[in-house]
Order: structure tokens, then sequence, then C-alpha cells
């Protein structure tokens, strides 16, 4: 179990919120923290740490008022630690290319491809043909997922919209051939440190086919603890609001040291 470290910004400043609590009208958010350092002191110390495929998102809407600020944001990181971030938010054939020359190593994607409630194959062979070179695809599909009558289902927009796509392992299957890695956030328990979402864990620590970085309700040492032994190992995972390294009461050096 490795640990991905993150650079969530918001409104042009690097931030923990609590999931799903985003709204595009007003660039809002229920905050857990706001940092007063800048995108590429957090990328620098990670750089230091040697801790790869750590991922940067972008919170707000292309378009909006902070977008470009976010944006900014996000160069400082990757200009930091050149290969060494992911990025998503907002990602499409558009911009995908323009992120990866910024040096970031892989895009992450969801709502280019889950669309109206479907997977839009055409977009996601459009962004495995620009991400993808001799080696690799250095594309990351992001399948974050909220609980709606027993089961869990992707969810786009600012996790804000169900998509009508359950998330089993027949679907980590098939979508596993266009993609580098997936990040899955529990969206029901990001941001609130009340422990993992243990079914899901269960579910892709059971598959185990490709790289999987796990987000969502780790507050805890037991936590952590719970992720390893449910997911067999098999899990990255991320942390935010609950290190110290963003206002928490989880020790970040420590953390490493268990994920290691």
């Amino acid at each position: 179990m490795r640990f991905r470290p993150c650079i969530d910004i918001h409104n042009g400043k690097v931030k923990q919120i609590v999931g799903g609590s985003l709204r595009d009208e007003g660039d809002e958010a229920k905050e857990n923290f706001v940092s007063e350092k800048d995108g590429d002191y957090y990328a620098n110390l990670y750089k230091q740490l040697g801790l790869y495929g750590g991922h940067i998102i972008l919170l707000n809407k292309e378009g909006t008022t902070y977008y470009e600020e976010d944006v900014k944001q996000a160069l400082k990181a990757l200009h930091a630690y050149p290969n060494g971030l992911q990025i998503g938010g907002g990602i499409s054939s558009k911009n995908a290319k323009f992120f990866l020359e910024e040096g970031a190593s892989h895009v992450i994607v969801t709502s280019y491809v889950f669309q109206n409630g479907v997977i839009h194959w055409e977009h996601l062979k459009e962004l495995c043909a620009i991400t993808s070179d001799e080696e690799r695809t250095h594309l990351v599909l992001d399948l974050s997922c909220r609980k709606k009558d027993g089961k869990y289902y992707i969810v786009t927009d600012r996790w804000q919209t169900f998509t009508d796509i359950i998330l089993t392992e027949d679907v980590l299957e098939q979508l596993s051939k266009y993609c580098d890695e997936f990040l899955i956030h529990g969206v029901d328990v990001e941001g609130k440190a009340s422990g993992i979402e243990k079914e899901l864990v269960a579910l892709l620590g059971n598959w185990n086919k490709k790289p999987i970085t796990y987000a969502g309700g780790i507050g805890s040492y037991k936590d952590l603890e719970q992720l390893k032994v449910i997911s067999k190992g098999t899990l990255d995972v991320t942390i935010g609001s609950a290190l110290d390294l963003f206002g928490g009461m989880l020790d970040f050096k420590k953390v490493l040291d268990f994920c290691q």
C-alpha cells in the first residue's frame, strides 16, 4: 500500500473541502483547511520525500471566475515536480496534452467520459489517443462514487450528479483497457474523517488488476489499518483533511511509515 499525496485547489488556494459540498454557483465549498502556502511548496515536499503519483485537483469549473487562478497554482506544482504528479478537474481532449506537456505524469478524467449518465466511449478513445505513448497511456480514470439503494454509482460534475453506472468488477475490467490507473473517492465520507467505505474497499481490493488509489473517510490509524486489511494491501491511499499537513490529527511522517 503506497501513500499518494494530494494538492486540491479551489478559488486559487490549496484547500481541503468536504466531499459533495462543492457548488459551482458562487464558487462555494465547505472548507476543512485553507493553506497559506502555494502548490509548489507541497510539490517540492513530495519530491523531496520521493512520493510519486500524487494528484492535483482543480476544483473550480472551467469558465468560472477562479479557474485560471487554479491553473496557475497547478502549474507551480507541476513545474516544481515534473512527471511526479497527476492532474484532474475539467480535463478533456482540449487541454489534456497541455497539462502533460507542462509536467503532469497523467491526466485524471471523469466528466468528459461520463456524461448524461453514460460512458462516452468516443471521448475515452479520443483521450487514449492523445495521452498514449509507446509504453503506456498517461490516463487515470476517476470512478469516484456515492452509495444509492445499496450500490455504488459513479458520480460526476463535482460529485453532484449520479450516473447510471454502478461500480462493479466488470466495469473496472472493461475500463481498465483504456487507462493506466484508477482514482476512486468514497464521496459520502470524503473530507469527514469518519471511517472508510468498507464495502467499496473490499470491492476494489478484490479486483486488484491495475493500480487504484482510494480516498475517503480516513481519520485515524485504525482506519488505515482497516483499509490495509480489507483491501489485502492492494490499494494505494491518499489522505487530505485528516493529515496534520492540512490541519488534521494524523502525523504525516507516521502515515508514510505505515504505508511504506
